[in-house]
């Protein structure tokens, strides 16, 4: 992309617009298939995951209860002790310490592997009528049912999970040729005649068979590296909650929006806020990425032709509320946002709107507690709404020396809404790839000095769902386009078919995740109040970030030397895993989790934090040091650096940073959606 895209219109009035940062992705991503069988998976190289449901099976497994509802008997994860005969659902806490542990799945090793028992119900159905099991029961209870009704004539890769050490001849008297040892899970890949299955499950060392499964790489690393992917395979997926997406409008048709059976869309509600035009159509193609990237369940880029990877949402099962407040250059006014939030919460009891999504910003011009767009988030939050806001893209901005602090912008600016920062994950699939953006908006916010970003997540190079008939983004910048490949996934390119993707940066697409991991969190725990999903985002939070980062912005060249600070970090990047295992229940009453103030004192030079929540403070469960880390605060409430934002007049005072117009003219609320190519990987 030529550097010349990096730069922004100038727009007067009162206008927002949307929080991305366009990326050129220069390279192809090589779409990983991976096999993995019932019991087990070999651990994935390279930290690729996949999304695939793991499996427990040590004998010595136990259920762990998590806090709400489950997600249904029918999405549990199982797994069978030989000693005991007891299924057990595999968990999020197992499923986490597996993902930490650096295991595609849960397995253990091979001296302490247990292979699955023969069927249970079989088993139950001998022992209440008294018989013995009947034969040809147990052998078919040993074949998964995805190989009933194969071909006969045709051979067939299957995964073999044994009880014992087997013999040559369990293979040979069913004509199957081993093709590779799974000695993690005691099994063997081997390739069988369909109609031999029989056979080869009528030997008695042999546990289990199931067909060598394609499993698709895991989404986009933004999911995978906030173990979203994790939660999904659990069954929380976002089903049954409303998210209201205010932004750009929506594109049609969005399979990624649909039903997993295609059958209908989850978009259950559209309505336009701008003034002039009453479709909630999306010409700009902003909005129709954002929904994606919260909800969608990547059918296209499964269906329509071989994508680099599978691209699917934090929340694949949540409903989109559409309300359109952008218009066709991605920019609005504070009263389209504000109507299109009035009727978020005019709409919460129908459609179980739980969360909003805003990502959008404009700058500040007064304290959050004048700020009409300010008044308007709050006003969905007591209205029991998580509103999720982007802190902005002005983290390069370093014209009055503050090196990027205090470029919060509106509605971010608020204490009770989550503030989301971006982090790169550097083509990674590993949360602790993770690291801070050149262009990340930092704390404290001006006026009112209150600490954001609350949280940051993966917001550089994702790919989501771009409207299918074009859109004035791609249009403009043809490099944003992620194209299908040939069948091997080696080449891509517009003679392999239309693009449906593209590729974006910026705190636009970070907040997106978090309201789809906010989603998980309000499916689990439907009663949780938007300050109690806060506060659980923010203590579950990963804070292994290091003290310092260095980040190159590809469209100028520049790098910059970024201190990873409570005002830059917040709490940490947001981990889905973490919060769905958490079991600290925090305090529900309104204001309970507001963001603190940041208070200088010029004589000792240090900056300490003043709130009077119950969560902030000295709380053991809920102390400073618990919240933001040891290493970004310490002792009482008072911040650690040695940051220019410590004495630096601009940033403590109580006049706006940028004057009238040095940011994108007088007002101007950016959908945080630059079209640049972001920070290197």
């Amino acid at each position: 992309m030529n550097s010349d895209s990096t730069k922004r219109t100038q727009t007067r009035g009162s206008v927002l617009k949307t929080t991305t940062w366009g990326a050129l992705i220069a390279s192809a991503l090589t779409l990983a298939v991976l096999g993995f069988g019932r019991h087990s998976s070999i651990p994935n190289p390279g930290g690729v995951r996949t999304a695939s449901q793991p499996t427990v099976t040590a004998a010595s497994a136990k259920p762990v209860g998590t806090a709400g509802q489950n997600p249904g008997q029918n999405q549990a994860v199982t797994a069978r002790s030989n000693a005991s005969q007891e299924t057990f659902a595999a968990t999020p806490a197992l499923i986490a310490s597996a993902r930490n542990s650096g295991q595609a799945t849960l397995a253990p090793s091979h001296s302490g592997a247990t292979a699955p028992s023969t069927s249970q119900p079989a088993l139950e159905q001998a022992s209440s009528t008294g018989a013995a099991p009947d034969p040809q029961a147990l052998i078919a209870a040993k074949i998964a049912p995805d190989l009933k009704g194969i071909d006969p004539n045709k051979p067939v890769d299957v995964i073999v999970q044994f009880n014992t050490v087997p013999n040559a001849s369990d293979l040979a008297n069913a004509e199957a040729q081993s093709k590779a040892d799974l000695s993690v899970i005691s099994a063997k890949l081997v390739t069988v005649q369909g109609g031999n299955l029989s056979a080869l499950a009528s030997a008695s060392s042999i546990a289990y068979i199931s067909p060598d499964r394609t499993v698709h790489s895991s989404t986009n690393h933004a999911v995978t590296a906030v173990n979203s992917d994790i939660a999904t395979a659990n069954g929380w997926n976002g089903a049954g909650v409303g998210v209201a997406v205010v932004d750009s409008g929506m594109g049609s048709p969005n399979w990624d929006l649909n039903t997993d059976n295609n059958a209908s869309s989850r978009v259950v509600y559209s309505q336009s806020f701008v003034p002039g035009d009453n479709s909630s159509g999306d010409p700009y193609g902003h909005g129709t990425y954002i929904s994606s990237l919260v909800a969608g369940n990547g059918y296209s880029s499964l269906n329509n032709g071989t994508y680099p990877d599978f691209y699917r949402g934090v929340a694949p099962e949540a409903q989109i509320i559409n309300l359109r407040a952008l218009d066709a250059s991605g920019a609005g006014t504070d009263s389209n946002v504000i109507a299109a939030i009035q009727q978020a919460i005019n709409l919460k009891n129908t459609y179980n709107i739980g969360v909003i999504n805003l990502s959008l910003s404009r700058p500040i011009f007064e304290s959050y507690t004048q700020d009409p767009l300010d008044q308007a988030v709050e006003a969905a939050w007591k209205a029991g709404i998580v509103v999720v806001a982007a802190a902005g893209n002005m983290g390069e901005y370093y014209e009055t020396g503050t090196q990027g602090y205090a470029t919060i912008g509106v509605p971010g600016n608020d204490p009770y809404v989550i503030t989301v920062g971006a982090t790169n994950t550097h083509g990674s699939a590993n949360q602790t790839a993770q690291t801070m953006t050149s262009y990340s908006s930092k704390g404290p916010t001006m006026v009112d000095h209150v600490v954001k970003p609350d949280l940051v997540a993966p917001g550089n190079a994702v790919v989501s769902r771009q409207v299918a008939n074009g859109n004035a983004m791609s249009a403009a910048y043809p490099a944003l386009n992620v194209y299908p490949c040939n069948s091997s996934a080696t080449v891509c390119g517009s003679q392999y078919g239309s693009s449906r993707y593209m590729t974006l940066s910026g705190t636009s697409m970070s907040t997106a995740v978090v309201s789809g991991v906010a989603a998980l969190v309000l499916q689990q725990n439907p009663n949780y109040t938007p300050d109690q999903v806060k506060a659980v985002l923010m203590r579950t939070a990963w804070k292994g970030f290091g003290q310092y980062t260095a980040a190159t912005d590809l469209g100028t060249g520049v790098v910059y030397t970024i201190e990873q600070d409570i005002f830059t970090v917040g709490a940490g990047a947001v981990d889905a895993m973490a919060a769905l295992n958490n079991t600290t229940v925090p305090p529900s009453y309104l204001g309970a989790a507001k963001s603190p103030v940041a208070v200088y004192n010029s004589y000792n030079n240090t900056v300490s934090l003043s709130s009077s929540s119950a969560i902030w403070g000295n709380s053991v469960v809920w102390g400073n040091s618990v919240v933001w880390g040891n290493s970004v605060v310490w002792g009482n409430s008072v911040v650690w650096g040695n940051s220019v934002v410590w004495g630096n007049s601009v940033v403590w005072g109580n006049s706006v940073v940028w004057g009238n117009s040095v940011l994108h003219g007088n007002s101007v609320v950016w959908s945080n959606s630059h079209k640049g190519v972001g920070d290197a990987n």
